[in-house]
C-alpha cells in the first residue's frame, strides 16, 4: 500500500500529543482498494467490535448474527448469564450455519441446535458437534478439536455484546477503558432502542463515521440550529479511543456542559423551540418527556432567567415527570458530566452518543471490501417504564426516509468520498481542537495498519 503522490506530505506523527497541532490525512485510508481488502486481516480481525444489544437475545438459545467482509459470528446465549460466539461455518465443508434473511441487517432467531443445511452436521449452542451422519466412516479420526465450531472471544459490557476474533485479544474492559469508567454512570446498559435504521451507503465507512465525530460542521450542515445558539465543541484524544463535547457557554459554569442543550436569548423559550425541532427534524438526542417540560419552561419561570437556571429547572422538571411514569434516571455529578463529553468514538468504528436518559448510536462498516461504499446503522435509545419497551428491529431504510437532519449528513458523507478523489485534493485538514477525533482515528488506524499515520502540516 503505497502513498498517494497528491497528498501533503510532512514529517509523520508519532507521538499523540502532537495531534493537539494541526495535521493532514492522505486518502489512501478513505480510497485505496488495497487499504480496504488489508483491513480484514490487519484491523477487523485484531480489534473489539460491537455485534449488538444483550437484550436481543434475552433467552436460552436466541442467537444474532454479526457479519464484517468475510467474517460471519453467531451470537448465542448459552445460559441464564452466559453468551458466548462462533464463527457461523461449518467444519465440515464451509457451509454458513445460518443465512441471513434476503434484505436483512442480520439474522436473529431462538435455536437449541444449530445443523448445517448441507449434511445435516449438528452442533450445540457450546459449539460442540453432537451429530454427524454416517460418522464412522471417518474410522474414528473425527474428534471434538476437529468438529467443535471455532470460537471467537465475546463479552458484554453496557449493555452490548462485544466480539474479537483475535485470541489474543486483551480483556474487554482493559480495551474499552477510558471510555468504560466515564460511561459507566449513565447506565447504557438500561436503555432500550425507540428505532434503528441501516442502509448501504455511497462512501467509506471512515468518512461515514467522521461525520459525526465532531461537532465544527453544525453551522455550516445544520444551520438551522443556529438559530438555537452556537454549538461550538471539543474533541480529545483517549488512548485508543476519542470523545466529543461542547464548549460550556461563558454565562454557564463548565461543570454544566451537557448533551442537552439550552438555547439562548430568553433560554425558555429557545430550548422549547431546539427540542421541538430536534424531536420532528432529527427524531434523536431527546425524549418526549424531555420536549414537553421544555415546552412548560415559558409558563413555570419567568422572562430574564439565567439559562443556567433554565437548564437546571428543565432537567429536574422532566426527571420528576418520568419517575412519575416509572422512569428512573441515574445521577451524574456534572463534573462527570464535562469529563464525559457529548460522545465517545470506540475504535475503530462504534459511536456512543450518550445522556442521562437517552442515546444515539451510529456503527458503519465496510461493504465487500469497496473502499467506496459501507454498511452505515444507526439507533436511538432510551429509558422505558419497566417492560414497556417497544420491540423493535432493524429497518433497511433509503437515504429519502431518515430524518431531516441526517439526510443532511448523508449529503456531505457521499459528496466527501466524491471530492476525495479529484486532483485537487492534497488530504484532510482537520480542525486540531474540534476535530481532533478524526486524526486521533488515523493515528491508531496506522497501529494496525501500517501506513497512513497523520501528517505534521506546515
Amino acid at each position: 500500500m503505497g502513498e498517494f503522490s497528491g497528498s501533503l506530505k510532512g514529517e509523520a506523527v508519532v507521538a499523540v500529543e502532537q495531534l493537539e497541532a494541526p495535521v493532514t490525512i492522505g486518502v489512501e485510508a478513505y480510497l485505496s482498494p488495497d487499504y480496504a481488502r488489508a483491513e480484514r486481516d490487519r484491523l477487523w480481525r485484531k480489534t473489539w467490535l460491537q455485534a449488538g444489544r444483550v437484550e436481543d437475545i434475552p433467552e436460552v438459545g436466541n442467537y444474532i448474527t454479526f457479519d464484517i467482509l468475510d467474517d460471519s459470528i453467531i451470537v448465542v446465549r448459552t445460559g441464564p448469564d452466559t453468551v458466548q460466539a462462533h464463527y457461523n461455518v461449518c467444519p465440515h465443508r464451509g457451509r454458513r450455519l445460518i443465512d441471513t434473511p434476503p434484505g436483512a441487517r442480520n439474522a436473529r432467531g431462538k435455536k437449541m441446535r444449530f445443523v448445517c443445511g448441507f449434511h445435516s452436521w449438528t452442533f450445540d449452542l457450546q459449539g460442540n458437534c453432537v451429530h454427524v451422519p454416517e460418522r464412522d466412516h471417518w474410522q474414528g479420526m473425527l474428534g471434538d478439536e476437529s468438529t467443535h465450531l471455532a470460537s471467537v472471544k465475546c463479552d458484554t459490557w453496557g449493555g452490548w455484546v462485544w466480539i474479537s476474533m483475535d485470541p489474543d485479544a486483551v480483556p474487554l474492559r482493559d480495551y474499552l477503558e477510558p471510555a468504560a469508567t466515564l460511561l459507566d454512570p449513565f447506565q447504557l446498559e438500561n436503555m432500550r432502542c425507540r428505532w434503528r435504521k441501516w442502509i448501504v451507503f455511497d462512501c467509506n465507512w471512515k468518512v461515514a463515521m467522521e461525520a459525526f465525530d465532531e461537532t465544527y460542521h453544525v453551522p455550516g450542515t445544520h444551520p438551522e440550529f443556529m438559530a438555537f445558539g452556537d454549538f461550538p465543541g471539543w474533541a480529545r484524544n483517549q488512548g485508543l479511543h476519542s470523545n466529543i463535547g461542547y464548549d460550556a457557554p461563558k454565562t454557564m459554569d463548565a461543570n454544566q456542559q451537557a448533551k442537552l442543550r439550552i438555547g439562548t436569548g430568553d433560554a425558555r423559550i429557545s430550548t422549547a423551540e431546539m427540542q421541538v425541532f430536534t424531536w420532528e427534524a432529527a427524531n434523536t438526542n431527546t425524549t418526549r418527556t424531555l420536549v414537553d417540560a421544555a415546552i412548560r419552561l415559558k409558563d413555570e419561570l419567568p422572562e430574564g432567567t439565567p439559562s443556567g437556571e433554565v437548564l437546571q429547572h428543565w432537567l429536574k422538571s422532566a426527571r420528576a415527570a418520568d419517575e412519575a411514569r416509572g422512569v428512573f434516571w441515574p445521577v451524574v455529578e456534572p463534573s462527570h458530566n464535562a469529563k464525559a463529553g457529548t460522545a465517545w468514538q470506540i475504535f475503530p468504528n462504534f459511536q456512543i452518543g450518550h445522556a442521562v436518559n437517552n442515546m444515539l448510536c451510529y456503527q458503519a462498516r465496510p461493504y465487500k471490501a469497496d473502499p467506496d461504499r459501507c454498511i452505515f446503522e444507526a439507533s436511538v435509545y432510551e429509558l422505558y417504564p419497566q417492560g414497556e419497551a417497544p420491540e423493535t428491529e432493524w429497518e433497511y431504510t433509503p437515504p429519502e426516509a431518515w430524518p431531516p437532519v441526517l439526510q443532511q449528513d448523508f449529503a456531505n458523507m457521499a459528496a466527501v468520498q466524491q471530492g476525495m478523489k479529484n486532483g485537487g485534493f492534497r488530504g484532510t485538514q482537520p480542525n486540531p481542537y474540534r476535530e481532533r477525533a478524526i486524526p486521533s482515528l488515523h493515528y491508531n488506524l496506522a497501529k494496525y495498519m501500517g501506513t497512513g499515520a497523520p501528517q505534521k502540516l506546515g
